[in-house]
């Protein structure tokens, strides 16, 4: 281990085989700046924010693609690497309409922290973009004049989600990202995930549900639970403002899905404030139902359960498992109706 090391701004840092200079850089606690990478994908140096300057090296490297290799000597913020870095920016703002008053995703932009930490503006060249924003779904915004063409949302729905939804598409200027044949979310492979809109490090994907209600600033707490929708058990960050949930967005590093959600997880959670949710259980009396207390509601049911079994027998009965529940529930569910009821007569609706 001892030849695995590098000089990193004066200081010798040692890296494991296989690491990038930006993996080697990040586990010694200094932060190189990336608006193309993302974790657990193929890296790509699109973006060149992550320049670096390399002793011995004719032009400055891409970190997040460049592997680390035995007696480096590596600057990250040497003067050569600001400078280019300041124009990649200044580029990168004169490409698109990078409004960040009216944007939705300010406060929360990997674009405008860079451009704000270098201090650069697009003054210096025409603004250019030929494209406009989409809002042809309810769920996922797509305003590809605010697009950097980082590839990150490609990179989540092919490598991440494996949908494979969305591509590059066309050359030079025109180049932008597609689905379906440059046709709209709804027509192509895309499941609505939201993946591609968390990976997203401007705000060329927003969530149309939170783009008018949540802004970084303004949130208070944010709260981590366990998605209520299946037994895989996903963990997610409820965004809470003024008390009411405004957004949900996936753990990164968390078990088991590491950041990921699907459809309902990320966009499902309207569901909690609905008029028509049951808040207690009811009985049916006389063709009307009245509340009832939890106990009641139970007793009634397990007597019910017996005066059928004692009646027709065990087999007259059935089960459903929810999907809901977690494996525990479901174990527990069928030991009900196997030992305690007497029947095989048990099944989940995961499989339907």
């Amino acid at each position: 281990m001892a030849e695995n090391t590098f000089t990193l701004n004066q200081r010798r840092v040692a890296f494991m085989p296989g690491q990038t200079i930006l993996e080697a850089a990040a586990a010694a606690g200094v932060r190189i700046p990336t608006l193309c990478h993302l974790r657990g994908t193929t890296p790509t140096g699109a973006c060149r924010i992550c320049l670096v300057e390399v002793t011995g090296a004719r032009s400055l490297m891409s970190a997040c693609s460049t592997p680390a290799a035995p007696n480096m000597v590596i600057q990250t913020e040497s003067t050569r690497v600001v400078q280019a870095r300041k124009l990649i920016l200044e580029l990168l703002l004169a490409s698109g309409e990078h409004d960040c008053l009216i944007c939705p995703s300010c406060g929360d932009c990997q674009l405008q922290d860079l451009a704000f930490k270098y201090q650069v503006s697009p003054k210096r060249f025409n603004r250019w973009t030929d494209f406009r924003k989409t809002e042809v779904n309810p769920l996922i915004v797509r305003d590809f004049s605010r697009c950097i063409l980082c590839g990150r949302c490609v990179q989540a729905c092919n490598e991440v989600q494996v949908n494979r939804a969305i591509s590059f598409g066309y050359r030079g200027k025109k180049a932008k990202i597609v689905a379906a044949g440059d046709g709209p979310l709804k027509d192509s492979e895309c499941v609505f995930c939201g993946e591609c809109v968390q990976a997203c490090p401007t705000g060329a994907l927003s969530e149309e549900k939170a783009r008018t209600t949540w802004r970084p600033w303004k949130e208070r707490q944010r709260v981590r639970t366990t998605c209520p929708y299946c037994g895989v058990g996903c963990q997610q960050w409820l965004h809470v403002q003024d008390g009411k949930i405004v957004k949900v967005t996936g753990v990164m590093g968390a078990e088991p899905n590491k950041g990921r959600l699907c459809v309902k997880g990320r966009f499902g959670y309207d569901f909690i404030y609905s008029e028509e949710r049951l808040k207690t259980p009811l009985i049916k009396e006389n063709g009307e139902f009245r509340e009832a207390s939890w106990d009641e509601a139970l007793d009634l049911v397990a007597s019910k359960f017996k005066q059928i079994v004692a009646e027709s027998g065990p087999h007259a009965l059935a089960g459903v498992s929810c999907a809901r529940s977690i494996n525990e529930d479901s174990y527990q569910m069928q030991k009900l109706f196997r030992a305690a009821i007497g029947t095989n007569n048990i099944d989940h609706c995961a499989r339907t």
